[in-house]
Formats: structure tokens, C-alpha cells, sequence
């Protein structure tokens, strides 16, 4: 089943790509962002409004779906598809960025991460084999190595360091995902066949660190790419610097994924740089905040100077949320917190990330994208685009 994996470039403009990724459980087409579910839930919403909104990935997360239920109690419920009631792709991460996030909670050695559960106190180790295994089990249709990640900033001692052991652990998490395809890992059946699995790319903010880490990982010859390590505070431009040390050593045939970022300018401008997946809690967590993001700009829905609007969030956009409701209402549901609000916040700033994907596609097919990367940034971000 390793063939049901497969991505092709079918138009570019640029550095720009357009692609289509084919996995397991459906094609994508690319760019494309993957709204997080992280405990197997996209916060506020349903699968069926996820269906509605055209949403053809979503990405969960394993370190929480390892704490609670379970990889085995999720496998024995016939894997992660079935127990969300979402037939379409799925990617899961590592767990390596939630580990790094603990803080004091974990401990990072040869062998893997040793960290304390935040639910309970519980200890556990995440070793590199331990991850194939468990996303083995939720039966994503693409599956993350697991990484180091450093944050910022960082000395060059500490980003090389953290890169040299990603690169050991990539070798490692390799080696287990073939023998686990194969058959040939006791106790581990894989719930979805023809699972992919990514490396991931580390280095911090240092140029060579970047390109060394690309290399040898591009060597180890996973399905695809990411770029991990960077929406952890560093400044706008210095991550696309990073991206731009990097995207230029990853294959031109497989797809590359920038992990965890960002506003949706920041996605345009790493689609400008040849990047094709994304994801983000920003959508999500900023909807329930009150921030919904428009094409002039963010609005916070919570200012007084809406409470008499009778305007939809966005006059431009079709969403569910601006068909029916204006600002005045939406106000009115963040002020006293009802549950809806953050229903229909959500709804539309997922709409808002899956459109301006659409919309990047059609720009690099019709060989647009320059002239829509102006204008976006004119009108969302008002600044020129970074070269």
C-alpha cells in the first residue's frame, strides 16, 4: 500500500506550487491549510461543519490523543478516521513540539523525551520508535518523525545540538516506520495501510545548520519534508529568512510543510517561497478570543464601536456566519459569552483560511500569484511583501 501515497507539482508561479497530494483517505489539493484538532476535535465545530467548509485535512495531535483515550483504545475503536467520524486525511505530529512546551515537566536524552503527564503526573518516555508506533495505531494517513524542537532564541551550540539529535532520532524513527510497514514490529498493526511519514527539518535560525539538517534529512528518504523549529517568537522576517535557507534543499517532487504558522499573510508569503501544507491553531484560538479575520485586517468583535453594526464581519466573504449575522450580534454573543460565539467565530475564520487557500490555487494556475501576493498584503497586512 506504499503507493497510495503520492504528490505531484501540476502548476507553478515561481517559487509557488501547486500540487496534489494523494493519500490513503483522499487527495489534497495544495497549498492547502489543515485546521488542528488537536484532542481528534476542531475546537467549536463539527466534523460536518468542517465538511461544509471544505476542509480536505485536518491535523491531530498525538501527545494528547496518548494521554487520553489512548493510542490502543483508539485503534481497538478501528483508528483515528473512525473514532472522529472524519473519512478524510489526516496528519498527526510528533508530540515532539507539546513535549518541548512542558517545560520542567520533561527531561530530553539520547533515548527519547522523558516528561510528566499535565493531566496527571504520570511519567512516560517518547522515544522516536515509541511515536511510529502509536501513530501507527491512530491510523493517520501521514505521520511525523520525531524532532527536537528548540525555541528562540537560541545559542548556535544548542541549535546544533538539537539538530544533530533530531537528524539520529530521524534515522531511527525511519528505520522503525519500514520495519512497521513491513510487518516486522511485534505487537503494532497499522490501522490505516499505506501510511506516509515526514522528517522534519531543525536548525534554529542558523542558515548552514538549516541546509545540513535538509540534506541529511532529504537523504534518509522520507514521503515529505517539514519545516519545524519556528513560530516559537521569532520575528516575521527572520522566519521567512529561515524558510528561505531551507525550502531551496527540499526535494522539488515531495511536498514540504511549514509546521505551525501563522497569520494568514505569513502563508502567502511561504507559499511565495515554495511551501504546500500548513497548520495553525491561530483560526481557531483567535475566533474564541473575538478576533475574526477579515480581508481589510483582523477586527476584534468585542469593540464597543460594533455594538450598533449591522454589517457581516467580511461583505466579501460567503461563510455561513457573515450569510446571517452582523457585527452587532457577534459582539453581542462575545460580551456575554455565549457558547455560539465562538461557533460562528470559528466558522468563519476557518472559512477565511480555506478560501485565501483556494483563491492562492487558482492564482498559481492562472499564473497570478505575484499580483494576488500584492494585493492581499495591500488590503489584509498593508505592507510590501518580503523578496
Amino acid at each position: 500500500m506504499a503507493d497510495a501515497f503520492g504528490f505531484e507539482v501540476i502548476a507553478r508561479d515561481g517559487s509557488a506550487r501547486r500540487g496534489r497530494l494523494r493519500t490513503p483517505h483522499g487527495v489534497v489539493e495544495t497549498p492547502a491549510f489543515m485546521p488542528v484538532g488537536t484532542r481528534g476535535a476542531v475546537k467549536a465545530v463539527t466534523m460536518r461543519d468542517l465538511d461544509d467548509l471544505g476542509a480536505t485535512i485536518v491535523l491531530a495531535n498525538t501527545y494528547h490523543l496518548f494521554l487520553r483515550p489512548g493510542d490502543e483504545l483508539i485503534a481497538r475503536r478501528g483508528g483515528l478516521h473512525r473514532f472522529m467520524a472524519w473519512p478524510r486525511p489526516i496528519l498527526t505530529d510528533s508530540g515532539g513540539y507539546q513535549v518541548f512546551s512542558l517545560g520542567d515537566l520533561r527531561r530530553v536524552d539520547e533515548e527519547g523525551v522523558r516528561f510528566r503527564s499535565h493531566l496527571d503526573g504520570s511519567e512516560h518516555l517518547l522515544a522516536p520508535e515509541r511515536a511510529v508506533d502509536i501513530q501507527a495505531r491512530l491510523g493517520s494517513d501521514i505521520a511525523m518523525a520525531l524532532d527536537e524542537c528548540t525555541g528562540w532564541p537560541c545559542t548556535e551550540a544548542d541549535a546544533q545540538a538539537a539538530m544533530e539529535r533530531t537528524l539520529r532520532w530521524a534515522r531511527r524513527s525511519r528505520d522503525h516506520f519500514l520495519a512497521v510497514r513491513e510487518g516486522a514490529a511485534a505487537g503494532v498493526t497499522p490501522t490505516t495501510p499505506g501510511q506516509a511519514q515526514f522528517g522534519i527539518v531543525q536548525g534554529g535560525t542558523v542558515p548552514r545548520f538549516r541546509e545540513a539538517s535538509a540534506r541529511a534529512t532529504v537523504d534518509l528518504g522520507f514521503e515529505g519534508y517539514a519545516i519545524g523549529g519556528l513560530s516559537v517568537g521569532e520575528p516575521v522576517d527572520l522566519m521567512y529568512k529561515v524558510i528561505d535557507a531551507t525550502a531551496p534543499f527540499l526535494p522539488e517532487s515531495q511536498p514540504r510543510y511549514l509546521m505551525g504558522t501563522g497569520m494568514p499573510d505569513d502563508l502567502v508569503e511561504a507559499v511565495a517561497r515554495g511551501v504546500d501544507l500548513f497548520d495553525c491553531v491561530l483560526p481557531t484560538r483567535n475566533a474564541r478570543n473575538g478576533q475574526l479575520l477579515t480581508r481589510e485586517g483582523p477586527i476584534n468583535i468585542r469593540n464597543a464601536r460594533f455594538a450598533e453594526d449591522d454589517r457581516p464581519p467580511d461583505e466579501a466573504c460567503r461563510c455561513y456566519t457573515c450569510r446571517t449575522h452582523s457585527r452587532a450580534y457577534l459582539r453581542h454573543l462575545a460580551t456575554v459569552n455565549e457558547m455560539g460565539s465562538a461557533t460562528l467565530n470559528t466558522l468563519h475564520n476557518l472559512h477565511f483560511y480555506l478560501d485565501t487557500m483556494r483563491e492562492i490555487r487558482e492564482a498559481i494556475e492562472f499564473g497570478s500569484f505575484g499580483k494576488f501576493r500584492q494585493a492581499f498584503h495591500r488590503t489584509f497586512s498593508r505592507r510590501t511583501p518580503t523578496t
